[in-house]
């Protein structure tokens, strides 16, 4: 297993990331983040000046000695293009690297967009779309297609250069609409696009936006922000004043006065290309650069972002006796031969996916009672390529396994993303894994196929094996008082 450490100096911050690499498959084991003003600084003075220089090498000399103690074996460091604005930040490069040995590479705008793109891409399932990225002091708007960017524009404002002091921020709106000029490949956005907002600015308008709604789900990552709530939330910001925007839970006490300008931008590009909803992605700057110059190395460009998530996860949480993939299988075995039974559509196949491969997730809470706790390890795993309503129904599939565990109360709280329809769904295929665990009671992939007769208020299933199945049955057969209860047919497995 390979460690690798990604550090990130740009106008506001020194962060330190540190992942554990094994099979093309990435773990992140340490985040530290120490701020600074760098960016207020270089505008004011275009210069270091010293005190934030001695400060900023005890930070990466902190950082060192991490990175040593977590055996750390490669080092990505990376400033962005503001650095520039510096007179002596080729003094100040230097110095870091005869203090510390770090050799930080300057990302441009070019640069920054590939690892950006790459990022979004591997956190939202659309082959097809327009990015906006809302930045300090620059802002992108990039189409893609098929994992390939079709082109970039670059526009130079961001929530640092946005004055909005003493201003009305609907004329400050005005503004930026104005400075906003598209090139021709970027005009031309059909309706099957879909538009993603990655960066601070529409990472705390998502947050603001789900408690203005009451929205029952705290997952950054995925949500659905409409022109709708997009405004009412624009409007909440603008009524208050910063010492009131800086009490709002969830959001970072440091950029707090920039919200108000970040919001401004969101609003401009809302309405000149006429967004009608946008998908918040958490990717950012230090997924791209693993993306780029470590994950691809080792595996290939994957089309199933889902898939690859579970692999990432099972990656880092199978041990000798871990059966998730058999167990997966068997579902799916089931779930297309109990099809007359369960009557669900294929939108369910993904969520039982999910709840079939983590379906034990929860035994790094309790070995014993682990479907209780399965709920909360799929919901917040950060899995990539699902929807939030995906992700709820697949946690209350884990948590069915055991039928008592269920509670009508923890469904009603997320009544405003999940329907009726899948509180029948979850219960069935609550079953349906715990069926898919037992006749993988040995451990080992002795059931090959099932074959479903359906006789009256009988079901029967027939097992194809490849060698004595006795306990596999033993313990399926101890599933047939809950698949009584739910399915209302009698189950005989043979």
């Amino acid at each position: 297993m390979e460690k690798v450490a990604i550090i990130e100096l740009n106008e506001r911050a020194l962060k330190l990331s540190i992942y554990k690499i094994n099979n093309g498959k990435s773990l992140l084991a340490l985040t530290k983040i120490q701020n600074f003003a760098l960016g207020e600084e270089l505008d004011r003075d275009e210069l270091i000046n010293p005190n934030t220089k001695n400060q900023m090498l005890e930070i990466l000399k902190i950082y060192r000695k991490l990175i040593e103690s977590y055996n750390v074996s490669r080092i990505i460091s990376v400033t962005t293009n503001v650095i520039l604005k510096a007179r002596n930040y080729r003094g100040f490069l230097d110095e870091i690297y005869n203090n510390t040995g770090l050799n930080f590479v300057i990302l441009n705008d070019e640069d920054y967009i590939k690892n950006l793109f790459n990022a979004v891409v591997n956190s939202i399932d659309s082959a097809k779309g327009v990015f906006l990225y809302v930045g300090a002091y620059v802002s992108y708007i990039v189409k893609y297609n098929r994992r390939a960017i079709l082109g970039s524009q670059i526009i130079p404002i961001g929530s640092y250069n946005v004055d909005t002091h003493d201003k009305n921020l609907d004329d400050v709106v005005k503004e930026i609409k104005k400075q906003i000029q598209f090139s021709g490949i970027l005009q031309d956005i059909d309706e099957d696009s879909k538009i993603v907002g990655i960066g601070d600015s529409f990472i705390s308008m998502g947050r603001i936006a789900k408690k203005i709604q009451r929205y029952s789900l705290d997952v950054d990552n995925n949500f659905q922000l409409t022109n709708t709530n997009m405004e009412k939330t624009y409007q909440f910001i603008k009524s208050l004043d910063l010492d009131k925007i800086k009490k709002i839970k969830g959001i970072d006490y440091e950029n707090a006065e920039r919200i108000t300008a970040g919001f401004a931008l969101i609003k401009a590009f809302f309405e000149v290309l006429s967004i009608k909803e946008v998908t918040i992605s958490t990717a950012n700057l230090r997924a791209g650069l693993l993306q780029l110059n470590i994950l691809n190395a080792s595996q290939e460009k994957f089309n199933d972002l889902l898939s690859n998530s579970l692999d990432n996860y099972y990656e880092f949480n199978n041990d000798e006796f871990s059966i998730n993939n058999s167990v997966y299988n068997m579902a799916t075995i089931l779930f297309k031969q109990l099809k007359v039974m369960h009557k669900l559509p294929r939108y369910y196949v993904k969520p039982l996916r999910i709840a079939s491969f983590m379906y034990d997730s929860g035994k790094c809470i309790n070995s014993e009672n682990y479907t209780k706790y399965g709920f909360e390890k799929i919901v917040y795993s950060d899995l990539s390529g699902v929807t939030h309503r995906e992700l709820l129904i697949a946690g209350f599939i884990c948590v069915c396994q055991n039928l008592d565990d269920f509670s009508l109360n923890d469904w009603i709280k997320y009544k405003d993303i999940v329907t009726e329809e899948d509180l029948d769904a979850v219960r069935k295929l609550g079953v349906i894994v715990k069926l898919a665990v037992a006749l993988n009671a040995s451990r080992k992939p002795i059931i090959q196929d099932i074959v479903c007769d359906i006789l009256g208020d009988s079901i029967i299933m027939k097992t194809v094996v490849e060698s004595d199945a006795s306990y596999e049955i033993l313990e399926g057969m101890k599933v047939a008082q809950d698949y009584k209860k739910v399915y209302k047919k009698s189950l005989q497995i043979i």
